[in-house]
């Protein structure tokens, strides 16, 4: 792993310098990754990005988990990407503290459902509905029924690492 670059931004949260610094990591399957990680020292706040080095063109990608072992293909997901379940009813959108990762199908699923399970334990959610959810990406987790990953990435740095995988472009009304 090679450093390439540092700099210098506020916090999001207490407005604070912090320092982040790139990372250029020649990644097996993948090709090149550019690495970026920081930490405010005053307030604690993390700061974390992955995503492909090399630049393409604004995309769609569309991964169809209809077997075992779908469920264990990495993704790469920037922090301007977004993604959608729409079987699931699930929708992950940036914001502007959101952080990129390198997971797998099922990491995502797990991710969702940690956090339905704590929404649904402090809200005032229905327990019926929130159960039906709950054991709705429990059974996606098991691929106990087949859904659609789709990762919509305006900068084009996301992937998901299978032949399986449909990229398709990503015209401005799509987003």
């Amino acid at each position: 792993m090679e450093k390439i670059l540092e700099y210098e931004i506020k916090c999001p949260l207490c407005r604070n310098t912090m320092v982040v610094e790139e990372y250029l990591y020649n990644m097996p399957l993948v090709g090149k990754v550019l690495i970026a990680s920081g930490r405010c020292r005053v307030c604690g706040y993390r700061f974390s990005d992955v995503r492909l080095a090399e630049p393409r063109e604004p995309r769609r990608i569309v991964y169809r988990v209809e077997k075992p072992g779908d469920e264990n293909t990495l993704v790469i997901r920037a922090s301007t990407a977004s993604i959608k379940i729409p079987e699931l009813g699930v929708e992950i959108t940036p914001g502007p503290v959101a952080h990129g990762y390198i997971t797998t199908v099922e990491g995502i699923i797990i991710d969702v459902l940690e956090k339905t399970e704590f929404l649904c334990s402090t809200s005032d959610a229905p327990r019926d509905k929130c159960r039906k959810k709950i054991r709705e990406l429990e059974a996606a987790r098991n691929v106990e029924k087949p859904f659609t990953l789709i990762i919509e990435d305006p900068d084009g740095v996301s992937a998901i690492l299978s032949p399986k995988a449909c990229i398709e472009p990503l015209r401005k009304r799509d987003s």
